[in-house]
């Protein structure tokens, strides 16, 4: 089949998942002698309207998991308003060195539900977003050339159709999708509130640059006083991590301890990224 244009469309808080779709994207262009195109959709502006896309197109939809899952605040738009025709598609997600779960296939069967034909797909894993040390580094060299492996197979698979194929790539994953993991105290109880835990301001560090009200993918910080989180939060940490002063971070009782559980359990062992075609 002959692509025109290749597509980086992502949700991206703390550039893990940019990077790879970018990436992936890119390359795949260049291997299908294709334009590059990206559209970001971590900001409210880019998602003030519906995505279209045809049939000589090729598009990688990038996503991290939350909980196991395509984020919940995120999974409408990409649901509702990113649609195909008969259009080419690599679904990709990022995940914090625990386990993308359904995320992958989820993504799989929302883009073939709108007119994508998905025809690979990838999980790789990137620093976790509650986390330093959880993932640390990643995606690194390891995980990139694995993503330009990704590349040349699509490719040659792409090179080698003559019409979309008739069901979507095989994926790891649940069918029916299973619930979004849900944090648990050392009773085993739901971790009270956690949905609930937004960052708070350290005072003396913050210098009002306002930077992280410019950065909450769900406009939750009042860009007029940034100590004040107004809306909802999606523990993305874009806040916290890209701060220049450091000035953000969490302090619910909750959101510790599941943080610091996910760290004792997976932050020493090396979590494996993986491509389907």
């Amino acid at each position: 089949m002959e692509i025109k244009t290749v597509w980086a469309v992502y949700f991206s808080g703390t550039g893990t998942t940019e990077k790879v779709a970018t990436r992936l994207a890119s390359q795949l262009a260049g291997l299908l002698g294709a334009q590059y195109q990206a559209h970001d959709y971590t900001q409210p502006k880019g998602r003030e309207r519906e995505l279209r896309f045809g049939a000589d197109e090729l598009v990688v939809l990038g996503t991290p998991v939350y909980a196991g899952r395509v984020p919940n605040m995120m999974l409408p738009f990409v649901r509702d308003s990113i649609h195909g025709e008969g259009t080419l598609a690599v679904p990709v997600v990022l995940y914090g060195n625990r386990n993308f779960d359904d995320g992958l296939i989820e993504l799989r069967d929302v883009m073939a539900a709108n007119g994508f034909c998905p025809v690979a797909g990838g999980a790789f894993v990137g620093e976790h977003s509650f986390s330093t040390i959880l993932g640390a580094g990643r995606p690194d060299g390891e995980d990139m050339a694995l993503v330009d492996q990704l590349a040349r197979e699509t490719a040659q698979k792409v090179k080698g159709l003559s019409a979309p194929p008739a069901g979507p790539v095989e994926v790891e994953g649940c069918q029916p999708i299973r619930p979004y993991y849900t944090p648990r105290d050392h009773n085993g109880e739901p971790i009270r509130d956690f949905l609930k835990a937004k960052p708070v301001t350290d005072r003396d560090k913050c210098v009002r640059c306002g930077l992280c009200a410019r950065l909450c993918p769900m406009g939750a910080i009042d860009p007029a006083d940034v100590t004040q989180v107004v809306g909802k939060c999606i523990k993305c940490c874009a806040c916290v991590k890209k701060c220049p002063t450091g000035a953000k971070y969490f302090d619910h009782e909750g959101y510790l301890y599941h943080q610091h559980e996910l760290e004792e359990q997976y932050a020493a062992r090396r979590a494996e990224s993986k491509i389907f075609l």
